[in-house]
């Protein structure tokens, strides 16, 4: 399956902008081939944007703005995962949804891990750790951001069948190390694709840091973006997965009866 990420711009709190972006990006990432388009953290509005303007752009799900999203997966041909303010029972959720070629909802998962005052006063936490879709014959596991940084997380993934992490993010300097350094490790460590979609450009105090990149189950990079905008292609092999997880028995060789499944202070 050939996948597609968009190293987008930090907008202004516009959804049209936001939405220009996407249609833009669905028509070259069709035009090369590929199955699935993956854009960054909250894509649609913009990140560092308030918690004000965060909850006046929030919609339910599906909304307009995941209608809008449908039409261009569909004119297109090809799923998208946008993120996006969802409006929730709970209060305002930071989302990803997945939209399949035929503009049907997929799924959507809440960011569960709120990094800062950014998501916590804008956010409220999701509280499902593995939401996972199918595309053709791959299993595509969703988390958001910070969430990556939780190997519990990457590996909850990988026992419940993901063999495609999608990650859309919103990574900012200092933390750069993140995307280079610890994604890798974790698509290593748990035996998956993992594809990081990064913002990039300037936004409120944070400068995005880029480096959205597409990691196999082996650690190596199968696509890796600079610093500016870009669409980064890339092709997930489920043989090439298998083959890996026979070679480095991660999963296979632990021991769980040896890890307590909660640790308290």
């Amino acid at each position: 399956m050939r996948i597609a990420l968009l190293q987008g711009p930090a907008r202004t709190p516009d959804t049209g902008a936001g939405l220009a972006a996407v249609a833009d990006a669905a028509a070259r990432a069709a035009a090369a081939g590929a199955r699935l388009l993956v854009t960054p953290e909250m894509s649609l509005t913009g990140y560092a944007i308030g918690a004000d303007r965060v909850a006046e752009l929030a919609e339910p799900v599906p909304g307009p703005l995941t209608d809008r999203v449908a039409a261009i997966a569909a004119e297109h041909g090809l799923a998208i995962a946008v993120g996006l303010p969802a409006r929730t029972a709970g209060g305002v959720a930071n989302t990803v949804a997945v939209l399949e070629r035929d503009g049907s909802l997929l799924a959507t998962y809440a960011k569960a891990h709120l990094y800062g005052d950014v998501d916590r006063d804008a956010f409220v936490p999701g509280d499902v750790g593995v939401v996972q879709v199918r595309l053709d014959d791959l299993t595509v596991g969703l988390l958001v951001c910070y969430d990556v940084e939780f190997p519990e997380a990457v590996r909850a993934h990988a026992l419940a069948g993901t063999e495609l992490l999608v990650v859309p993010t919103g990574l900012m300097d200092p933390y750069g190390h993140v995307g280079t350094v610890l994604v890798p490790a974790r698509a290593y460590e748990s035996q998956v694709y993992v594809a990081y979609a990064n913002r990039t450009g300037t936004e409120g105090e944070f400068v995005y840091c880029g480096a959205s990149c597409v990691i196999s189950p082996e650690g190596t990079e199968l696509a890796r973006a600079g610093r500016g905008e870009e669409l980064l292609l890339a092709d997930v092999d489920p043989a090439v997965l298998a083959g890996s997880r026979r070679l480095n028995t991660h999963l296979t060789d632990r021991r769980p009866e040896l890890y307590p499944t909660e640790t308290r202070a």
